[in-house]
């Protein structure tokens, strides 16, 4: 596998969800350490970008009186839509402007937690040429976990970059890249630790694989 096959797959770093401002965070259901996780990302968008990697924003958003929000969602974020959160075409729903998504990016705009379902992202992929993921975004736990999980149900190798992440509490954060990690759902790996998305395929910055004991 050569390094063009890799892509780096940016996962609903949005205002709402990572900027102070956002609706997330007036809604009582912050991240913690957003902020820091946007700017290690804009590190790994950069390199990308510098050599030639394909950078793939998605962005969770709801259409106006927001009939494809659901059920589920509804009652999971009860309060969102009492702020308008995530509309499309708000401030709220564009990502965060330290990322440097511009109108020539690639941008794939989702309603459910997985980036997959109901969105172009698998062919999009599939047209580049891309074989092989890095994943970073907001939620660790929820959208980007789950995001990492049906990529490797479709075959792509997955490199999480835990730095570039963000969950409401450490700890949630913490035990998605341990459930992840544990069962080898995707490879960890730390911009701060050296790690280069310009450059997936070498081995600095990515984490050990942790031996599982029998069962």
């Amino acid at each position: 596998m050569t390094a063009d096959a890799y892509a780096l797959l940016v996962v609903d770093m949005q205002n709402g969800f990572c900027h102070p401002d956002g609706s997330f965070p007036r809604i009582g259901r912050g991240l913690q350490d957003a902020m820091d996780a946007v700017a290690n990302a804009a590190v790994a968008v950069g390199q990308a970008r510098r050599a030639g990697v394909p950078v793939v924003f998605t962005r969770h958003v709801y259409r106006p009186g927001r009939p494809d929000e659901g059920a589920a969602l509804i009652g999971n974020s009860p309060e969102l839509a009492g702020v308008s959160g995530l509309a499309a075409g708000s401030w709220d729903a564009e990502v965060c402007a330290e990322l440097g998504c511009g109108p020539d990016d690639l941008v794939v705009d989702k309603v459910r937690f997985d980036a997959f379902q109901w969105t172009s992202l698998e062919p999009l992929l599939r047209g580049l040429g891309v074989g092989a993921l890095m994943i970073c975004g907001v939620v660790t736990n929820i959208c980007v976990e789950t995001t990492a999980r049906s990529a490797f149900m479709r075959d792509f190798p997955v490199t999480l970059l835990a730095d570039c992440c963000a969950a409401k509490t450490r700890r949630l954060h913490d035990l998605s890249i341990e459930v992840l990690s544990s069962y080898e759902l995707a490879d960890i790996a730390t911009v701060a630790g050296g790690f280069d998305a310009g450059s997936p395929l070498g081995t600095r910055g990515r984490l050990p694989s942790p031996v599982l004991a029998p069962a």
